[in-house]
Parts: C-alpha cells; structure tokens; sequence
C-alpha cells in the first residue's frame, strides 16, 4: 500500500486543494492520513472527508511584536517532536503540504526522517510558513508563472491550483431550490473567505436596497458574521460558511465579488466567473492578495477595487462595470492556458515518493 500524508491549514484555502487531491490519489491507490492543528477549520474539513486526522500543537509565526512570539515558539517545537512521532508511526512514502503554520513542523520533521516533500505555495510570493519549509522540500509547485523567480531553481513546479473536480459540476436549479431565487434576476454570489470580511459585508448590506433592484443575492459572510435584521429580505440570502453546496453557487452565480486568496481567484478562473477582486488591505496582511489580484487584472480576468477605496458607490461601479463588460472577462478566462494541476501534482507525487 502507498502511504501519503497531507498537511496544512488555518485558513480554508489551506485545505480545499488537499481536499482536491483526494479522488486521485484514491484512484493512484494511496492510503491517505491528515496533519493539522488540534482544532482549525482543516479539522472539521477533513474529518468530513473520512480521512483519518491527527492534531498538533500549532504556533503562529509573526513577523511583528506579539507576547505570544515568546510562547509559539515553544508550541512548534512541541509539534515537530509530535510530528516526528506520527511520521514514524504511520510510514508514508510522500508528504504533501499546503501551507500554513501547522505544516512547518510537520516538513522539518519529514526532513528529519529523509520523507520526500512537496509544498504547494498558491500566492505570487511565499508566505512565512513556506519560506521556512522550502529548503525542506524537493519540490515546489505555484500558481503563478511570476512566482517562479522567488523559488528555488530545480525545485519549482508551475502547477496551478488543485481545484475539487465538483466544484464544476454545480447545477444552478439546486442552487435556486436552496436559495428559493428565481431565474428572473442575475445573481451575484459574494464571498469574503471563510473567516469573513466585515468591511465588505458592511458595504454590501448598505447597498442592499439599490443592488436588490437588479440582481439577487447570496452572501457567504464568514462564521459569527449573520445579520439577523436581514433574514427575510427577498433576493437576499446569506450563510456563514458553505461546503456542499457550493458547487451549486456557483453555477448559479453570473458575476462573483470576493477575496483575493490565490485558491479562490483560481477557481474564479477554471469557472470562467465574471469577477470583483477586493484584495486584502497591506495593513491586514503581507499583500500577497494585492499581488494576486493585480495578476488576474493584467491578464483581463477581474476587476481590481482596493479595500482603501471599498464604500458603496465604488461598488456600485465595479458591478455595473463588470455586468456591462461580462462577455469580455469570460472570454478571457476561457481562452486562458489552464495547467490541470490535480495531474501535475499527483505525477509528481508518484515520481518522487520513496520506493
């Protein structure tokens, strides 16, 4: 039997492209197991999947002061000897990581017992985490062709994102039936990541009234972030967090307004979704998302609206002018080169695991 361990998590986007991987690598005839953290969002993801999942001590690496920076040290190194322990114990030939602070131990410990490693790194530019694995990994794959020059030479891969093959077979009469919409109106679907966003959930219920006019409306507003006053407003439906469904989302969904995690502008792309990329702000975050989003802007694939400029008039242009010129953003994607990344990654796999 094959064995494979994947890693990653903190955020979603940490975990959907392992959750892509999944089908393949049953077919490849792989037993698969999961490292993550005691209690992240990858733990319930995974455990959906019945894959059999095993929690670490986790810590989060800063680049600014924190007092916790003086603690979470301490947890990595408690998850690395955790990790080490299971790696020994469970015997894989291969370990995949997606990133995130809980794959740092868990690829120093592969290291350490000569595992193979290969790390997917969805951003234009590494993020801490994986600056820190790289020099662990054999190889490294990514999204964008600009990432390359970051990346170590013979380790880089241009594999694009792993995208979970459902999430193209959506079909729009079940989203109606779960939404209760009708096919009179366009809808928009917003997605402000699976934490949420509360600058775009404030500047998309302001603008409710003039949007509603027009469009229906399904808002994925993140966990803790559902505004009761707004329950039965007609053509407008909202969700914390969607998983099953989603597919069906997004098949219903003429024109996309989100985040601009790499995972989710990819799978903007594969879907061929006329989009609005509001990237998180340089105060919230490295701007790897700024990057990103400038990225799918110089190919013609989305419309850019920093959150610095996010109020309700600015949105209100971005829809009209994404609506207007919908034909154009589709086509864009469509006659884009797509890498099908589940085949790279997984040739890859097989190519390099320990015999």
């Amino acid at each position: 039997m094959k064995k494979i361990i994947l890693t990653g998590g903190g955020t979603a986007g940490h975990v959907t492209p392992n959750i892509a991987l999944l089908p393949r690598l049953k077919e490849l005839g792989y037993e698969i197991s999961y490292i993550g953290s005691y209690e992240g969002i990858e733990k319930g993801l995974i455990e959906k999947e019945n894959i059999p999942y095993y929690g670490i001590s986790s810590g989060k690496l800063r680049r600014y002061f924190d007092p916790k920076n003086f603690s979470d040290p301490l947890k990595v190194l408690k998850g690395y000897g955790q990790a080490r322990r299971l790696i020994r114990r469970l015997k894989p030939d291969i370990i995949f990581s997606k990133g995130g602070f809980v794959s740092v131990p868990v690829v120093l410990a592969a290291r350490h017992l000569r595992v193979p490693v290969i790390i997917h790194e969805s951003d234009m530019t590494p993020g801490l985490a994986n600056k820190l694995a790289i020099p662990s990994a054999s190889k490294v794959c990514c999204n964008f062709p600009e990432t390359l020059k970051a990346l170590p030479e013979g380790k880089a891969v241009l594999s694009g994102s792993p995208i979970r093959r459902e999430l193209l077979q959506g079909d729009k009469q079940k989203a109606f039936t779960y939404t209760g919409f009708t096919d009179d109106k366009p809808v928009i679907l917003i997605i402000g990541g699976s934490l949420g966003s509360r600058v775009i959930n404030e500047t998309v219920r302001k603008l409710l009234p003039k949007l509603l006019k027009n469009y229906q409306i399904i808002h994925l507003c993140g966990k803790g972030n559902l505004d009761p006053t707004l329950h039965n407003t007609v053509g407008y439906v909202q969700y914390e967090y969607i998983n099953e469904e989603l597919a069906d989302l997004f098949a219903a969904a003429d024109l996309v307004i989100s985040r601009a995690g790499a995972n989710a502008i990819c799978e903007l792309q594969a879907l061929c979704k006329p989009n609005i990329l509001i990237p998180l702000s340089k105060a919230a975050s490295r701007g790897d998302q700024i990057l990103n989003a400038n990225s799918f802007k110089k190919q013609g694939f989305s419309y850019v609206l920093e959150e610095e400029n996010l109020t309700e008039d600015t949105l209100e242009q971005a829809v009209s002018a994404v609506w207007e010129n919908r034909e154009t953003y589709r086509k864009a994607m469509e006659e884009s080169q797509k890498t099908d990344a589940i085949e790279i990654i997984t040739g890859l796999i097989e190519k390099l695991r320990k015999h």
